[in-house]
């Protein structure tokens, strides 16, 4: 028996494994959603600013009161914005069901023309496509584009009716600055799943308009110290240091301006 597996041994050959051993091609067989969200995603990321933008427009999505649980679970909801042609999304509140909370800032550019947006609330499933579960078209305030931040709660249309889906806190504030968008660098990182981008966009340091022959002068946006962060970190332990820092920038360093608004948001 020893003698037969020498044997066999002495028979085998010894050389250099190729390169795709043990390796298995995969078939780039992209469904359409996927193709879909990944065109999307590009087109929210765009590499200059068109001359068509009066501004930015930041838009506070902090929770929603739904009228009705849909499923036999707790639906995990998530909001899609529509502004002009873009398109934005929050995370998913895992669990949320009728009361879900995300307290996301969103920063957009504001198309000349454009005075409305559009909401959607969804149920993330993972077994079929994402139900929509509420929507309402929401008319921006005139006091908004004169510099005042604006929260209200927008009754919102579903399988229930015309506004008897329940209703959504929105916060609204608006700068006449146009700027570029570039992605921030949020604590969780941006997966891109099918169907499902999710662009948060913030606007980088503003620039003044040099004199003739001056260097142009960049003006970073307004900072929060370390002591008034830990101090309004202590009041909202549950809200994100990334969007205590966004609604400080949307309030012009306003110390007073941001709390209030924290406090609005927090209800």
């Amino acid at each position: 028996m020893a003698i037969a597996i020498e044997n066999r041994w002495k028979k085998a050959m010894l050389m250099p494994l190729p390169d795709d051993f043990l390796r298995f091609e995969v078939a780039n067989n992209i469904s359409a959603d996927a193709q879909a969200a990944m065109a999307l995603y590009r087109q929210q990321m765009p590499q200059y600013v068109a001359p068509n933008h009066v501004g930015r427009l930041s838009i506070t999505c902090a929770q929603a009161k739904l009228a009705r649980n849909y499923g036999l679970t707790r639906m995990d909801p998530y909001v899609r914005i529509r502004v002009g042609h873009y398109v934005y999304e929050t995370h998913t509140d895992p669990n949320g069901g009728k009361n879900p909370r995300w307290n996301r800032v969103i920063q957009s550019q504001l198309p000349v023309g454009v005075n409305t947006m559009y909401v959607e609330i969804y149920d993330e499933c993972s077994f079929k496509m994402d139900e929509l579960i509420a929507w309402c078209e929401i008319k921006i305030p005139e006091r908004v584009f004169s510099g005042e931040t604006h929260e209200e709660w927008y009754t919102l249309s579903g399988k229930q009716g015309d506004g008897l889906e329940g209703a959504i806190d929105i916060v609204l504030s608006f700068s006449n600055q146009p700027i570029q968008p570039y992605l921030y660098p949020a604590a969780a990182p941006m997966v891109m799943v099918p169907g499902r981008p999710m662009p948060i966009f913030v606007p980088p340091p503003q620039q003044q308009q040099p004199d003739v022959g001056q260097q142009p002068v960049v003006v970073p946006p307004p900072q929060l110290s370390a002591e008034e962060l830990k101090q309004i970190q202590e009041m909202f332990p549950n809200i994100d240091t990334e969007v205590v820092k966004t609604v400080f920038e949307a309030n012009r360093g306003n110390k007073d301006a941001t709390i209030n608004s924290l406090l609005q948001m927090n209800e």
